[in-house]
């Protein structure tokens, strides 16, 4: 029984829809291309026709689509979102960029393909780091940047198991992952939760509760948890970026774009203080703490309309105005 199990999970595709022209949420679409730069081809999305460019660059386990996601509080305040994949996910090949460095010219020679001159930059997570050595190396390529939930310091561990444990994980343990959301959602919600935050068990059952009964919160997640599939298309790049966390060194100091820090204080995936070295180091830079906020409150919690609110502002108040 078990081996049959095993191999109706093989047989099974998932359900995983890789379109790359699809619908990630209710008026958030990808239309996903590919530009040949000088550094390698690099596959993004290009949201809008006119206005200031955001450039979005996306989390672990993501791509070009969870960059447009993440992004989609902002498409109805005159941006265009650039959202690009980074190495090692999705149409992207690890070849053009593995470096922290690398990837930050190659994001600067996807400008110069596109003819776009500068751009704000909103970065998340495990791109944290891709977005802070842009801001350094290129700074009169940007006009704000805004880091959430980011990396800042060296992150020991996280290296890639063995090749029995990769295989697993790339076909039975990801349809597992996708049976278990189709037959209970909550238990997903919970067991990302557990990942992702710091939280007592009462704050935990009040956010799946938050999360379930909420519609549009729930239909967020459901397609953030989307764009993580498949894991073979983004775990070349998730382990790359393991990498890059395990060297540091990021030339935080070397900032000088305004630049404003918005963490959780009960972040479970980087730690708070990733967020508060970020901001001592970083000249001038300004902060939001979500109090109680865990890695994805920004999105997925009842205060992330304030949180928002206080990202848009900043991107609108220096956002070039020609």
């Amino acid at each position: 029984m078990p081996a049959a199990g095993v191999a109706a999970l093989l047989l099974w595709d998932g359900g995983i829809d890789t379109d790359p022209h699809r619908e990630l949420l209710h008026d958030v679409r990808i239309d996903l291309r590919t530009a040949m730069t000088r550094h390698g081809p690099i596959e993004y999305d290009l949201y809008g026709t006119h206005g200031p460019v955001l450039l979005s660059v996306h989390a672990g386990l993501g791509g070009a689509d969870q960059g447009r996601l993440f992004a989609g509080w902002l498409q109805k305040d005159g941006f265009r979102i650039l959202s690009p994949s980074r190495p090692g996910y999705l149409g992207t090949p690890l070849e053009s960029g593995r470096t922290n460095e690398e990837q930050a010219d190659l994001l600067a020679a996807l400008l110069d393909e596109l003819g776009i001159d500068r751009v704000g930059v909103l970065a998340v997570s495990a791109g944290s780091p891709v977005g802070y050595t842009f801001a350094a190396r290129h700074p009169d390529r940007i006009w704000g940047l805004v880091s959430i939930g980011g990396l800042s310091k060296p992150q020991p561990g996280g290296g890639p198991g063995s090749p029995l444990r990769r295989t697993f994980l790339n076909t039975v343990g990801q349809k597992l992952t996708l049976l278990t959301a189709k037959l209970s959602f909550e238990t997903v919600v919970a067991g990302t939760l557990d990942e992702t935050s710091t939280f007592t068990e009462e704050q935990r059952a009040e956010r799946i509760s938050y999360i379930m009964n909420t519609p549009d919160v729930q239909a967020l997640f459901k397609a953030m948890f989307d764009t993580t599939f498949p894991y073979q298309k983004r775990w070349a790049g998730t382990d790359n970026d393991a990498a890059q966390a395990r060297r540091g060194g990021l030339p935080l100091e070397q900032i000088t774009t305004p630049t404003l820090v918005i963490h959780g204080t009960q972040d479970g995936d980087v730690p708070f203080d990733h967020g508060e070295s970020a901001a001592q180091r970083i000249p001038g830079a300004e902060r939001y703490w979500m109090e109680h906020g865990d890695h994805l409150g920004f999105w997925l919690s009842p205060e992330a309309s304030q949180a928002q609110a206080a990202a848009r502002q900043f991107f609108l108040r220096h956002a070039p105005t020609e």
